[in-house]
């Protein structure tokens, strides 16, 4: 009998997250999908094509909570293949008014909840030789943008963590990477332009595809980078998935000339 493959992904219940679980769940994965609000509609698509997936509420940056997923994975499944560290939190702030207590708490969820989440799912996978972790971090780890103090230094953060993890667990038979995306349609974009800090036209105008991202676009690198047969030596790669924005060194003028 053909054994079975298990992922879990963090903030599954919406965006890339919910996104990411439908395509694995269509190539065959038993999904444990972790989130803080329900990820009852997402269980609801990949039960009605026969997938399997079970949810886990809770706190990420608990690791009591993270410790017990990781205990109730192994106890159900036995393994565990794919760990995608998706879940984030945005913050849009000047550096000079950027409270403290807020930067902490933008680094303990993307960075500190992600590290605690590979430790806890990597000793799963280096018991067992084999596994892939994706962590979705950001074209904010690759350069800089302004008034993301916090973000980017969680993302760039998060860049570093994951070629660490993959020259400590390569030899061992675990690989980790990460997905960089540009700026993608999802509730955090719109949270984002809800407080009239961007538009649609100041990213479009900037991408040289002109248009957002959508999940299924950075699902799909996540999918490849998870599938060892498609991506079984690359490791500690940090993959940009931004329609070119971080390849493009035009003004905006010469830029929109090329439209």
């Amino acid at each position: 009998m053909k054994s079975v493959k298990v992922a879990v992904i963090t903030g599954a219940a919406q965006g890339i997250g919910k996104r990411t679980a439908e395509m694995l769940a269509s190539a065959s994965y038993s999904l444990a999908l972790m989130d803080m609000q329900s990820c009852s509609d997402v269980l609801q698509t990949i039960r009605k094509v026969g997938g399997e997936a079970e949810e886990f509420l809770g706190d990420i940056c608990d690791e009591a909570h993270v410790a017990r997923v990781a205990e109730a994975v192994k106890t159900k499944w036995g393994r565990v293949d794919v760990l995608v560290n998706n879940a984030g939190i945005s913050c849009i702030q000047p550096a000079e008014t950027q409270d403290a207590e807020k930067f902490r708490h933008v680094l303990e969820v993307n960075l500190v909840a992600p590290f605690v989440l590979a430790r806890e799912f990597g000793k799963l996978m280096l018991a067992q030789g084999a596994g892939s972790i994706v962590n979705v971090a950001s074209i904010a780890g690759l350069v800089g943008v302004s008034d993301r103090s916090a973000y980017n230094a969680s993302k760039h953060g998060l860049i570093g963590l994951t070629r660490t993890l993959a020259a400590e667990w390569g030899g061992r038979g675990v690989r980790v990477n990460a997905v960089c995306p540009g700026w993608v349609k999802t509730e955090m974009d719109a949270a984002d332009q809800a407080k009239s800090v961007y538009t649609d036209e100041d990213i479009t105008g900037r991408i040289p595809m002109a248009r957002f991202a959508q999940p299924q676009d950075v699902a799909r690198a996540i999918l490849f980078l998870a599938d060892s047969e498609h991506s079984g030596f690359v490791n500690g790669h940090a993959l940009t998935v931004d329609g070119g924005w971080t390849s493009d060194g035009s003004w905006q003028s010469l830029r929109m000339a090329k439209r």
